[in-house]
C-alpha cells in the first residue's frame, strides 16, 4: 500500500507541475566543498560559505514543491547535518523522490543505511571507469575498491537502492559497455551523463567528429543491453539526444528555472551548478535569468531527464522508482 501510494503521489506531483510550470526536480547543492579533485570539475578542498539549516532547506523543498529533490555539491557527505537534511525533505508515502549524489569516498556501510532511513530513496555514486583509472581520475586512491567493497557489501537485489553515474567523454566511451556489465554484475542500475566544458572550460573531453561515429556504435549496444537486462537507466531518447549533442557541440532550448535548478548552499537559486546566481524564488530565477537564456553547452544528466517530453518522463520516472 505504501508503496502505491508513493507512486500516485509521485504521479500527481509531476502531473501538477508539468501544468504549473513548477520544477520536476531541483538539485540541493547543499556544500560547494569536495574532497576529490576530479578532473572534468572546477570545484575540490574545502570552501568558506554561508550555509542555510536543514529546517530552512525543508522550508524550501516544501515551497519549490519538486518531484525529485537531489542532494549535490561539492561532496553533501560532508555535511554533518546531511541525515538531518534529508528528514526534513521525507515526507512519508509522498513526494518528493529523494536521491543523494556522491562520489562514495566517505560512504560507509553504516551511513548508507542511515541515509534510507533518514529518508534518501536513491544514493547515486559517481564512477567513470570499470577499474582503477577511477581513482586517478577523481584524485582518491583506493576510491574504486571502496565502491566495490560497499556495494557488494549492501543489501541485494530491489533493496540495493544504488545508481552508479557515469560521465560520458572522449575517454571512458569505449568503456561504456564494460561499465554496464559491471553494473549488472554488481546488481545496480547506470546513468550516463553528458561531458560539459562549463566547469573547467576543457574541450579536450569533448567526443571528436571521428569519435562520434564508434559513439553511435557503442550507444546502440547500450540499448540492446538495456533491453536485455533492465539496468541502464538512461533512454534510448537521451542517448539520442546526447549523440546530438556531440555532434553540434551544444544542446539549444535548456529549460532551467521551469523543468529544473539549483538551490545554492546558501539557500538561494541557481540556473544550475555550472552557472552560480543568488535569486530569492523561482519567479525571480524565471524573470532575471531563463527568459534571456541563450546557453546551450550542458547536456548533463538532470537537464536531459527532465527535458524530455512530459510522457515518456513519467514513463521513464516510474520504471526508476523502487
Amino acid at each position: 500500500m505504501k508503496s502505491t501510494m508513493r507512486r500516485l503521489s509521485l504521479i500527481k506531483r509531476g502531473a501538477v507541475n508539468f501544468v504549473t510550470k513548477r520544477p520536476f526536480c531541483v538539485s540541493f547543492e547543499i556544500t560547494h566543498s569536495c574532497n576529490a579533485r576530479c578532473k572534468h570539475c572546477h570545484l575540490g578542498g574545502p570552501v568558506q560559505e554561508e550555509r542555510a539549516s536543514p529546517q530552512k532547506l525543508g522550508e524550501i523543498c516544501r515551497t519549490l514543491k519538486p518531484m525529485v529533490a537531489q542532494l549535490s555539491g561539492g561532496e553533501p557527505l560532508l555535511r554533518n547535518d546531511v541525515l538531518k537534511i534529508a528528514r526534513e525533505f521525507k515526507r512519508p508515502n509522498r513526494a518528493p523522490y529523494i536521491v543523494i549524489t556522491t562520489n562514495g569516498a566517505l560512504l560507509t556501510k553504516d551511513k548508507y543505511y542511515q541515509l534510507l532511513q533518514a529518508g534518501v530513496d536513491e544514493i547515486s555514486l559517481s564512477l567513470d571507469y570499470p577499474d582503477e583509472r577511477h581513482d586517478e581520475f577523481r584524485g582518491i586512491p583506493g576510491l574504486f575498491g571502496k565502491i566495490q567493497d560497499l556495494v557488494q557489501g549492501v543489501d541485494s537485489g530491489k533493496n540495493r537502492a544504488v545508481t552508479l553515474c557515469c560521465v560520458v567523454q572522449s575517454d571512458n566511451f569505449r568503456d561504456l559497455p564494460k561499465m554496464a556489465e559491471l553494473a549488472k554484475r554488481w546488481g545496480v542500475r547506470l546513468n550516463f551523463s553528458a561531458y560539459t566544458r562549463l566547469r573547467t572550460n576543457n574541450s579536450g573531453y569533448l567526443l571528436s567528429k571521428a569519435e562520434i561515429d564508434e559513439f553511435k556504435k557503442v550507444v546502440a549496444s547500450l540499448l540492446e543491453f538495456k533491453e536485455r537486462y533492465r539496468t541502464i537507466f538512461t533512454s534510448g531518447y537521451v542517448f539520442g539526444k546526447m549523440i546530438e549533442y556531440f555532434e553540434r557541440g551544444t544542446a539549444p532550448n535548456c529549460r532551467t528555472g521551469e523543468r529544473f535548478f539549483n538551490v545554492n548552499p546558501n539557500g538561494t537559486l541557481s540556473p544550475c551548478g555550472l552557472i552560480i546566481k543568488n535569486y530569492a524564488t523561482q519567479r525571480e530565477l524565471r524573470e532575471l535569468f531563463s527568459k534571456n537564456n541563450e546557453c546551450s553547452f550542458c547536456y548533463t544528466s538532470i537537464r536531459a531527464n527532465t527535458e524530455k517530453p512530459v510522457g515518456r518522463s513519467i514513463k521513464d520516472g516510474l520504471r526508476s522508482l523502487r
